[in-house]
């Protein structure tokens, strides 16, 4: 978490802090997130870390990403009382990033490989399997035009057992923060975290992760 947080202020709901920009409830700031090096992920994390557990270095298969991080959502259905529940179902995703000097369509075709290699790891594919999301996003100083058509027009989508068992998909971010530009395929909606030169209020947050879970 970035040293952007301010001091607390009283309000009527209680103490509010400013994080990132945005002011919210003091005891909504999580206690365990760590601090980045590099401040522009570090003033990312402010924004992610009231949804994804976030980790610093993280390795998997050889790579290192700066940061990951873990969303999980558990929805339930239930019978008259809360004890006679039905029809649990289990969202995730995961959220791998990454510092590049550069980058490639074949960087990115490499790390939709890794997507579908993870899954077929880390995806416990029954019945109450919804859908998982591997979010990959790359930080470089330029984005490349030709990585920007692939990214634009990117989804990957994979059904499990038909679908009974829910899906998964392989999302691609490719931010330039000093260009203040940004790239995102289409399921993406995690890359609004990573405009820090626009204000999260104006994103529509109607069409995020949870809208996909129970609309």
């Amino acid at each position: 978490m970035s040293d952007g947080a301010s001091d607390p202020t009283d309000s009527e709901n209680g103490a509010e802090v400013t994080v990132g920009g945005e002011t919210v409830p003091e005891a909504a700031v999580p206690d365990d997130v760590p601090e980045w090096d590099d401040e522009y992920l570090d003033r990312v994390s402010d924004r992610l870390m009231f949804s994804f557990d976030l980790e610093r270095k993280f390795d998997v298969r050889g790579r290192t990403f700066e940061m990951y991080g873990e969303m999980r959502i558990e929805s339930q259905k239930q019978l008259f009382h809360a004890a006679l529940n039905y029809g649990n179902h289990e969202k995730r995703e995961h959220l791998f990033v990454r510092r590049a000097d550069d980058v490639s369509r074949a960087d990115l075709e490499s790390l939709v490989g890794l997507g579908h290699d993870l899954a077929d790891e880390w995806i416990d594919a029954d019945e109450r399997h919804f859908g998982t999301d591997f979010t990959f996003v790359v930080v470089a100083p330029e984005l490349p035009d030709d990585v920007r058509s692939f990214v634009s027009g990117f989804r990957d989508r994979t059904l499990l057992k038909f679908g009974y068992y829910g899906d998964y998909e392989v999302n691609l971010v490719v931010v330039a923060p000093d260009e203040e530009e940004a790239v995102e395929s289409e399921e993406a909606e995690v890359a609004a975290a990573f405009r820090l030169w626009e204000s999260l209020d104006e994103v529509d947050e109607s069409k995020g992760l949870l809208d996909r879970l129970f609309g």
